[in-house]
């Protein structure tokens, strides 16, 4: 397995001098628990939520429906950095204290070590949640890192002094994290730390807006009288919908009639629950994280610009999942519901990508992956290590184009390859985290159907057009039955397209 990357990597170097000339700039910025509703340009957002310069990305590229990137912060990760699907990614595991996690990169290698060996400079700044080994020198040309799995104690400094390593020395590092992520994601593009001959590759990991959701402290009560409605079913019932979200309930009300928060089982960052904050307070909160963000987007499409690499930068913005504000009695991510798993998707390169348009699709880690080597020119790994994802050029051309593709998204845990068949054979009724079973799903045609794997849990189909919110189960309508056939079996392509066990297929 490892030989065939390895081959990559040879290839790679010896069409180096050819990319270097043409190939263009990539920068991936990658927030942290983000829902859509927190962006101004998503028409879902709450209408007192306000951020200009995302929204002037938007206005430049494409706005795709949504991405579906991982389950959690891990496997959203590791699909990232591998291109395939959590079931097909050999060797990640969790071990030690949380969030400890580890990996081998000779069974697991990361794909920012083709683009390199291609020419590309590359570089990540920010949160690290990938094992404790974080890639400086082999996959990384530069980088500024906050490596949760390697510092536990420092693990929930979402907000505050962080233990980074810059390009290996450990430092602990003041004020507030995406302000200073951004100082130096804007050191980069400007030229900081790379060769200036060479394209580059940045992936830029913001940690907010995650719990504890902290603002900045010129942020803080910026939407203090904003009015916000409670989703209809924050506390249930939840009828036609699987038993477990009695469990996922996260919300309550107090004595005085107000919905206040309760546990979500949150390990890291849950500070609303210990606090009992009311949900409108929490909703305000987690609001007033983006407004940094957005400075640090508008301050970074200004540096390209100024410094005249706008053209020929791709600018991709995305978050590695949502998170529930409240829907279907929820503040978490994992579940499979749009509120809690759907990210934000924006793309855009003047002259390439189409402008001001709006994308019906939604797209997976793999795909963000497929679509990288196609535009950068660089080989795709083979074999073992293949991706899973599809190229998304055409809809960057044109949105509105046919896209006969399902897009699948799972949820396993924190297993990874051979070990999810080995739970699904060995232990089905532990197929199971942080309350929410194990699960595979596709948003196909504009219907989403949802498949768990744990023994006893029914299956999900919804009407995304006509039930956007995901209400009503229609899985068990007769009237309904051939569109079930259809999109289960949509379902089981592309499970073993992407070579997925049999313990995993419908």
């Amino acid at each position: 397995m490892r030989i065939t990357f390895v081959l990559c990597v040879a290839a790679a170097l010896a069409s180096g001098s050819r990319l270097a000339a043409k190939a263009p700039n990539i920068l991936l910025i990658y927030t942290d628990d983000q829902s859509y509703k927190t962006l101004s340009c998503y028409p879902e957002a709450w209408p007192w939520v306000k951020t200009p310069n995302i929204d002037a990305l938007a206005k430049s590229g494409v706005r795709f429906r949504g991405a579906y990137l991982g389950a959690w912060c891990m496997p959203s990760r590791a699909a990232l950095l591998t291109g395939r699907q959590p079931h097909g990614i050999e060797s990640m595991r969790m071990e030690g204290k949380y969030p400890g996690s580890a990996y081998d990169p000779k069974r697991c290698p990361f794909w920012p070590a083709l683009f390199r060996a291609a020419g590309y400079h590359t570089a990540q700044i920010g949160k690290w949640h990938t094992g404790t080994d974080a890639g400086f020198g082999r996959d990384w040309d530069h980088q500024i890192v906050w490596n949760r799995p390697k510092h536990p104690a420092n693990a929930g400094a979402y907000y505050e002094k962080q233990t980074l390593a810059i390009d290996g020395e450990e430092k602990h590092v003041e004020g507030y994290p995406a302000d200073n992520y951004t100082k130096w994601a804007v050191e980069y593009v400007k030229g900081a730390h790379r060769a200036k001959d060479k394209p580059w590759f940045l992936w830029l990991c913001y940690g907010s807006v995650h719990g504890p959701s902290k603002p900045a402290a010129r942020h803080k009560g910026l939407y203090k009288d904003a009015k916000v409605p409670e989703p209809v079913d924050l506390l249930g019932p939840w009828p036609g919908k699987p038993d477990y979200l009695k469990n996922t309930l996260a919300w309550h009300k107090d004595k005085q009639g107000v919905v206040r928060a309760g546990s979500n089982g949150e390990k890291v960052g849950d500070g609303a629950g210990e606090q009992g904050t009311t949900y409108a307070d929490w909703v305000r909160q987690v609001n007033e994280c983006v407004p940094a963000i957005d400075e640090g987007v508008g301050e970074l499409l200004k540096a390209l610009k100024d410094s005249g690499q706008l053209e020929n930068t791709l600018v991709v913005y995305t978050a590695d999942q949502g998170f529930a504000m409240g829907e279907h009695g929820m503040r978490m991510k994992i579940a499979p519901y749009d509120a809690n798993y759907r990210s934000p998707l924006i793309v855009a390169q003047p002259g390439t990508v189409a402008a001001g348009k709006v994308c019906a699709q939604s797209a997976t880690a793999p795909d963000l992956v497929a679509t990288f080597f196609a535009r950068a020119g660089v080989k795709e790994p083979t074999g073992a290590h293949a991706l899973h994802g599809r190229d998304l050029s055409p809809l960057l051309k044109n949105p509105g184009a046919e896209w006969p593709h399902p897009c699948l998204y799972e949820h396993t845990g924190h297993d990874y390859g051979a070990d999810v068949a080995k739970v699904l054979k060995d232990d089905p009724k532990g197929a199971i985290y942080q309350k929410v079973p194990w699960y595979t799903a596709v948003v196909f045609d504009g219907w989403k159907y949802v498949r768990y794997l744990q023994p006893g849990v029914p299956e999900e189909l919804y009407d995304l057009a006509a039930d956007p919110g995901e209400m009503k189960n229609l899985a068990t309508d007769p009237k309904l039955a051939e569109r079930l056939t259809k999109i289960r079996a949509a379902l089981g392509a592309e499970l073993k397209r992407t070579a997925a066990h049999a313990a995993l297929l419908p």
